[in-house]
Formats: structure tokens, C-alpha cells, sequence
């Protein structure tokens, strides 16, 4: 399975587009090959346009600033470089496949709220997406925490991974491994191992994070040696 993580930037490049970048955003999405792709500081009206465009199902958890939503659209839609996040976000996922199940959680409601949000894949395996809290340290280790432990639960003995921007450089959780990642955008795995080094896809100018690529196989089909 080959998991994509990448932070959207609330929809933005690097440097500023000036304008909306949601059709080059879905064709980066769309080119690239993966099967599960966890994604950050979405702009929460995109993720539907963004299925379509890959072909595949998702799943949206809404995060932070998002009171008054219309009117947030509205101004993102044409100045999204001066609404900045201030235009809403959420975090999605995308499959390409059937998903079996979702599930949520609040991770905290100050000083911004944050949450982590799962979902089942045909063979069992728990795929969940975190944005943990920024400009603290301790506080997105808090995050990573709970986010895992929830995975678990959810999992309920079955491989499961937590990826998403940790917003720290060596992310670690009770009962997962590091995969991969590059940066604070990393995929962590439980009963699940990396078949090869992360992959950093080319986006061009789009966002300030890089796309991070993970091949994952379950644990027992790692071959030896």
C-alpha cells in the first residue's frame, strides 16, 4: 500500500499564486501513485472536487476557522494569499478504494482545535490523519499521543498507521514505528513496515510542505534480509 502525507497549505503556493490553486492542486493529487493519501490544512470545501479528480472516496474532519464559513470561502476563493488560514480548514482523506468505516476524535480545543480522524480500508487496515498543534512542542506531542492511542482503539488488533504533519522532526508513539517522512510529515505504522525510503513527489510550486510517499507492507509479508 502507498500512502501519500502532504500539508495543502490552506490551498496556497510557494511563492504566491495570487489565486485559487484547487485545479492544480487535484492534478498533482491525481498524477502521483498512491492508494491512501492524508492531507492537511485542506481548504474543507475542496475535498469533494478533490475525490472526483483521483478517483476516489474521502473523508473530511473539519479543524480550525471555521465559523461563518460561506463568507470565508468567499474571500478565499479570490484572495486566498491574504486570508491565509484564516479561510477554514480540515484535513481529508482520500482512498482509492472503498472505505469501510470512519471514525473521529477531538485532540484539543485550545489554542486551536485539532482532531484526528481514521478510516477502515477493505483488508482492515486503519488509516489515520493528524495535524498536530503548531509552535509547541509539547503540545503536539500531547497530540501525537492521543492520536495513536485512538488509532489503536479503532484498529482493535488490526495493522493501523497515523501520518500527517506531526509538527515535530522525530515523531514517536506508544505501539508504532517510523515508516518515513521528511521534515514534520511523517507516517508512522503499527504491524506495518516500509518496503523502501520515503518518496518526495515533485509539486512544483504548490505548497510550503513536500509530499511524502511511503510504501508500507504488513509486518508478517516483510521479505527477509
Amino acid at each position: 500500500m502507498r500512502v501519500l502525507t502532504w500539508n495543502l497549505f490552506h490551498g496556497r503556493g510557494v511563492p504566491v499564486a495570487g489565486r485559487d490553486l484547487r485545479v492544480e492542486f487535484a492534478s498533482a493529487l491525481a498524477a502521483w501513485d498512491w492508494d491512501v493519501a492524508l492531507l492537511q490544512e485542506v481548504p474543507p470545501w475542496w475535498p469533494p472536487a478533490l475525490a472526483r479528480a483521483c478517483g476516489a472516496a474521502q473523508s473530511t474532519a473539519p479543524t480550525s476557522r471555521n465559523a461563518v464559513l460561506p463568507l470565508r470561502r468567499a474571500v478565499a476563493e479570490r484572495w486566498p494569499d491574504v486570508i491565509k488560514s484564516n479561510g477554514g480548514g480540515a484535513n481529508a482523506i482520500l482512498v482509492r478504494g472503498e472505505i469501510r468505516e470512519a471514525r473521529r476524535t477531538r485532540l484539543r480545543r485550545w489554542p486551536e482545535r485539532r482532531v484526528c480522524h481514521a478510516v477502515r480500508l477493505d483488508d482492515g487496515t486503519w488509516c489515520a490523519n493528524l495535524h498536530a498543534q503548531v509552535h509547541s512542542p509539547q503540545r503536539a506531542r500531547a497530540d501525537i499521543e492521543r492520536a495513536a492511542a485512538a488509532t489503536l482503539r479503532w484498529a482493535g488488533g488490526e495493522p493501523c498507521l497515523l501520518g500527517g504533519d506531526f509538527n515535530v522532526r522525530s515523531p514517536s508513539a506508544p505501539g508504532f514505528t517510523a515508516l518515513g517522512g521528511h521534515g514534520v510529515d511523517h507516517v508512522l505504522g503499527h504491524d506495518l513496515a516500509a518496503a523502501g525510503p520515503p518518496e518526495l513527489p515533485d509539486r512544483g510550486q504548490l505548497s510550503d510542505h513536500a509530499p511524502v510517499l511511503v510504501t508500507v507492507v504488513r509486518r508478517e509479508v516483510v521479505p527477509a534480509g
